[in-house]
């Protein structure tokens, strides 16, 4: 029997777009001729999946896993509503999702979105398929560009609790949606009832849901867009032709209002608008007799 080296198995997924391990098979199956092979892939319906990588994939699902300290979001696109509908591909997202919050890189304080997104696509799944390979066969299989464009994850070092909201679920699911959030709130001490902690994380979930705010903070906002803000609106100020002293009271008003538009933490909060969200949290803390800090948030959609 010819062995079957990386290398062809490589040549044979790059011409076909087809998983490894489906590669390897159709090697094995032909005794290591390519051609035969790329025939039987087609005669199993695997065939042809890289000629759709460059199909525009606008719709998807955003699919949330989590367990006691971490919550993570993924990504999964699709060229089409219908298929972002199909069973097989929202249990791929799920799958996905659920590998995404036991990745061994989430213990890694450095890690970056994209160093995450690129770490579980070379991840397996409880089945032992690699997440790209999986990927590749879906594509063949339900006929579409499919995409895992996103993946993040927050986790609680000490104590505090994580939590998600999913808006506009799919049917009979309730991880997977067109919007999904990842709260984290941590604590300066341990929460005996986490209960209130995490009914309120669900709330600011849907909060951000909604308002879909740009930074937690004002610190980490972007700082070329705040300097853009601020130029506009002095600009907007100085033609009122009003006092100097008039015109900085009036920049500093609308800065002020800028930031309670994009800025989480001093956003109002949308159940109760007579509160900032940053004082909803620490009264929540007041009441339970600790600390508590919104200190992370991830908002996926479509």
């Amino acid at each position: 029997m010819t062995e079957i080296s990386a290398s062809l198995v490589k040549s044979l997924r790059e011409s076909t777009g087809v998983g490894m391990m489906d590669c390897k098979k159709a090697l094995t199956e032909t005794n290591g001729d390519i051609e035969l092979a790329k025939e039987w892939l087609r005669k199993k319906g695997l065939s042809n999946a890289s000629k759709k990588s460059d199909r525009v994939t606008s719709e998807g699902v955003i699919s949330v896993a989590m367990n006691d300290n971490c919550v993570a979001l993924i990504a999964l696109n699709s060229e089409t509503d219908f298929v972002a509908k199909n069973e097989k591909f929202i249990d791929l997202a799920n799958d996905i999702a659920k590998e995404a919050v036991n990745n061994n890189l989430i213990s890694k304080s450095d890690v970056t979105e994209v160093d995450f997104q690129a770490a579980l696509n070379d991840s397996k799944l409880p089945n032992g398929k690699v997440i790209s390979d999986a990927i590749a066969e879906s594509i063949a299989t339900l006929g579409e560009n499919i995409k895992l464009t996103r993946a993040g994850y927050l986790k609680v070092k000490d104590h505090g609790v994580v939590q998600f909201y999913i808006h506009n679920a799919i049917a009979n699911s309730t991880s997977c949606g067109k919007i999904g959030v990842g709260i984290m709130i941590e604590s300066d001490k341990k929460i005996s009832d986490k209960s209130k902690v995490q009914a309120l994380a669900k709330q600011i979930g849907m909060h951000i849901a909604a308002t879909k705010p740009e930074s937690l903070d004002i610190s980490n906002l972007d700082k070329a867009r705040v300097e853009k803000e601020i130029a506009i609106l002095t600009e907007q100020a100085r033609a009122s032709g009003k006092p100097e002293n008039v015109i900085e009271k009036m920049i500093e008003g609308r800065v002020r209002k800028f930031y309670e538009e994009v800025v989480l933490l001093e956003q109002s909060f949308v159940i109760n608008p007579d509160k900032k969200v940053s004082e909803v949290v620490s009264d929540l803390g007041k009441e339970i007799g600790c600390t508590l800090k919104l200190s992370g948030y991830l908002r996926f959609g479509f």
